[in-house]
């Protein structure tokens, strides 16, 4: 390998795209963002994450030959059926490297907590609860039928639902204005009317105005807002069920977890989850901030792919750019 190298790594979530491109020494070298990745949510998802890669190719001053080795985690990659459009996010054209397609929670593991053993939580966009054990095994919520709907356009429809059922009362009347302003309706009379005609008729445009009112909801349980905490700890009480199962795969008594994405790191999910958690049934629970981003995540594990070592002064130097950190 030559010394102007590089590797690029890629975040690819519902929402967003992030490229970062950074030499074999761990320095940052540039950072994109984009639209998102999954084509389930967007169908620019090809050209969002084309476009992403070649201005950050450019920004780093780089081309596709300097690429040594690609890492993309790409939500919705969840069984080989959906091989064929995940991989086409990456054929740019002269982009011939080795290229390694996973799931946007293995980045976010291996930014979070360095590959060790452990349990991410993403609740955001998208819901998953993520684990790799003492043993090297990966074992998702997925894989054991199970899913936590915390996803921010789950609460909306949640809370939505239970405005339409007439289930508020006088703490509620603030979520119930911001829902019915959310919707431009100024009765639930109107709202139900929406609700018959399905709100939007395009899914992808109808889950992403839902998902824009999860902050309205997660605020609001803060707030003592009973609709909204029915609504949020039902989800709290999911993410736990997702926690405690994972955990029972780990030899030891003690896992750490780490917390990714808007919904699970708002004040109220993030405070009743942690007290939740704080009775574990399964194992005890160490909440740490993850060390590093999931677009970050993926640049390590572009260099571990090269067999290079994630040293000390590796870490120092990816930790230079902003974008490596969360928040």
């Amino acid at each position: 390998m030559q010394n102007g190298d590089v590797v690029i790594g890629i975040d690819g979530g519902g929402t967003h795209t992030r490229v970062m491109v950074a030499d074999l020494q761990g320095n940052v070298l540039s950072y994109v963002k984009k639209g998102a990745s999954f084509l389930h949510k967007d169908a620019n998802a090809k050209q969002n994450v084309h476009q992403a890669i070649q201005e950050a190719l450019q920004q780093a001053g780089k081309s596709p030959s300097q690429v040594k080795q690609v890492t993309a985690g790409i939500a919705g990659y969840d069984s080989p059926s959906d091989e064929e459009w995940v991989t086409s996010l990456t054929a740019v054209p002269g982009l011939h490297c080795p290229k390694e397609h996973v799931n946007d929670t293995v980045v976010a593991h291996s930014g979070a907590l360095l590959t060790k053993p452990g349990i991410i939580i993403i609740s955001g966009t998208g819901s998953n609860i993520y684990a790799v054990t003492e043993t090297g095994e990966q074992i998702r919520n997925y894989d054991l039928c199970h899913y936590a709907a915390s996803a921010a356009r789950f609460l909306a429809y949640d809370a939505t639902f239970e405005l339409l059922a007439g289930n508020i009362d006088e703490t509620d009347q603030a979520l119930a204005a911001a829902i019915l302003s959310h919707w431009e309706q100024t009765s639930v009379a109107g709202l139900a009317e929406l609700a018959r005609v399905g709100f939007i008729e395009d899914q992808r445009e109808r889950n992403r105005r839902f998902a824009q009112l999860a902050p309205v909801i997660t605020e609001a349980a803060f707030r003592s807002s009973r609709l909204a905490q029915t609504v949020c700890d039902r989800a709290i009480h999911q993410i736990a069920v997702g926690i405690e199962m994972l955990a029972a795969y780990f030899a030891s008594e003690e896992v750490k977890l780490s917390f990714i994405g808007s919904v699970i790191n708002s004040d109220y999910f993030r405070q009743r989850l942690s007290s939740t958690l704080q009775k574990g049934k399964n194992k005890q629970y160490r909440i740490v901030n993850p060390a590093f981003s999931p677009v970050a995540g993926a640049v390590l594990q572009a260099l571990s792919y090269l067999h290079i070592p994630i040293h000390t002064d590796v870490l120092h130097n990816l930790s230079l750019h902003p974008c490596s950190k969360m928040g």
